[in-house]
């Protein structure tokens, strides 16, 4: 066993995993208030993952799991090199998953409801019928971000019926590793501190209109 996953990662994907959930609920259930805070909770997370992706752990950085169509299909076949963290699969997963979040949040932000009682932070910068067009697509892209979430549940279930649990290492951070393949260090947890600051920060200024004040 070998701690392939550092805390940071770790606690970002459940913290997403929970707030996408939640997220749904507050919608279905008109609780647009909410939904509106639980939007910005996964904003810093998707900012925070791409800070996180440049000078976290190096298995949480994307240029270390990142590999081309070549990498994908000798995975397919079962002919690439045993390695630490994401399989070039999986790396793909992470990208499309992410790329999708952040359409999700970035189209909520300009979304307007119905009676724009409840409209989004950015939502001033287009005009009403742009924003209901907004608010659909937002709607509609849900589908793709479910999706999506079916897919890596599935990846999951077969890879445990394939004999390898992959849940355990997202929750512990240790994972069982090949022979003669080591696992790179962790940052240390003080890293992920000005980064999370950033994110927040981030997230505060885009709920507050990009205004300071």
């Amino acid at each position: 066993m070998a701690r392939v996953w550092d805390v940071p990662t770790r606690a970002f994907h459940w913290l997403l995993a929970a707030l996408i959930g939640f997220s749904w609920w507050a919608a279905k259930f008109d609780h647009l208030p909410w939904h509106r805070l639980s939007g910005y909770g996964i904003l810093a997370l998707v900012v925070f993952r791409l800070i996180w992706g440049v000078v976290g752990s190096p298995t949480a950085r994307f240029s270390a799991f990142l590999r081309g169509p070549r990498a994908v299909i000798a995975h397919l076949r079962g002919e690439d090199e045993p390695t630490v963290g994401h399989n070039p699969l999986g790396a793909l997963s992470i990208v499309a998953m992410l790329a999708v979040v952040a359409a999700q949040v970035g189209l909520g932000l300009f979304s307007v409801d119905e009676d724009a009682l409840e409209p989004g932070p950015l939502s001033h910068f287009v005009s009403f019928d742009t924003g209901r067009a907004i608010a659909h697509l937002h709607h509609k892209l849900f589908w793709v971000l479910a999706g999506l979430i079916a897919l890596h549940l599935a990846a999951i279930v077969v890879y445990r019926l394939r004999g390898r649990n992959l849940v355990p290492p997202m929750i512990t951070g240790a994972t069982p590793v090949e022979p003669g393949v080591e696992a790179p260090p962790l940052a240390p947890l003080w890293r992920a501190l000005p980064a999370a600051v950033a994110a927040a920060g981030a997230a505060w200024f885009v709920a507050h209109g990009l205004k300071v004040i």
